[in-house]
């Protein structure tokens, strides 16, 4: 009898933890007045966890669950490499949506 690895189911477990953190900021940019226009929005060049409405600014929202407040806060995780996914996937969305470089746009983690 062959015996396989031990396999955990971490990136479940993960994706699952990361989908309940993004429902709760839904919820709570919901509640901060925020109007959600889109989630998970996936492209080539990178994915915009929440887009959403506060006014007339267009906020791209990237969703950070940390485990322990040790690691530093979410806008500290997002490193370089990150920031520019981001920024190139918000353009995206903007030429896609027909929106210009004039529409105020904003980015939260």
């Amino acid at each position: 009898m062959v015996r396989l690895p031990f396999r955990s189911k971490r990136p479940a477990d993960k994706a699952n933890s990361g989908a309940t953190a993004e429902n709760a900021a839904c919820h709570y940019l919901s509640q901060q007045g925020l109007k959600i226009v889109e989630r998970n929005y996936r492209t080539q060049r990178g994915e915009i966890d929440i887009i959403a409405r506060d006014g007339d600014t267009l906020v791209f929202v990237e969703v950070r669950l940390r485990s322990n407040p040790g690691f530093g806060g979410a806008a500290q995780s997002i490193d370089a490499r990150k920031q520019a996914r981001l920024i190139s996937a918000a353009q995206h969305y903007l030429l896609k949506t027909g929106l210009t470089d004039a529409q105020p746009c904003r980015f939260d983690a």
